[in-house]
């Protein structure tokens, strides 16, 4: 049986993208994996879960990426602080014309342009 242990990320800038990631997720670069084109990034706690890994692209970003990160928040307070704090760390809010009607989530940006969303799961 296979399973996701990593979700790899293209980025313009493996170092800022590093600060970014780690600061929005609480996550640590994983020893020898580090690099000026490639980094892989881990649960602080050591305890598993799913590792990002970020690797040096010249792909542009695509406006309605076909695959994206869903990042869950507690409730609907947690989401709106949530994505000030990721703001305030580099994100940027994404005007996503595919909303629908009452969203459970907000699209953002991360420095390089990779959309990720910010999920409320009491909405």
């Amino acid at each position: 049986m296979l399973n996701i242990r990593t979700v790899v990320l293209g980025v313009d800038d493996v170092p800022r993208a590093i600060e970014f990631w780690t600061r929005a997720l609480g996550y640590v670069p994983r020893p020898g994996e580090v690099r000026d084109d490639w980094a892989v990034l881990e649960p602080a706690d050591g305890g598993g879960g799913i590792a990002l890994a970020l690797d040096l692209s010249e792909s542009p970003v695509q406006e309605h990426p076909r695959i994206h990160i869903d990042l869950y928040a507690r409730d609907t307070a947690d989401q709106a602080a949530e994505v000030e704090r990721l703001i305030a760390l580099g994100a940027g809010r994404v005007d996503w014309d595919l909303y629908p009607e009452d969203p459970d989530f907000v699209v953002l940006a991360d420095p390089d342009g990779n959309r990720f969303c910010v999920i409320d799961p009491t909405h």
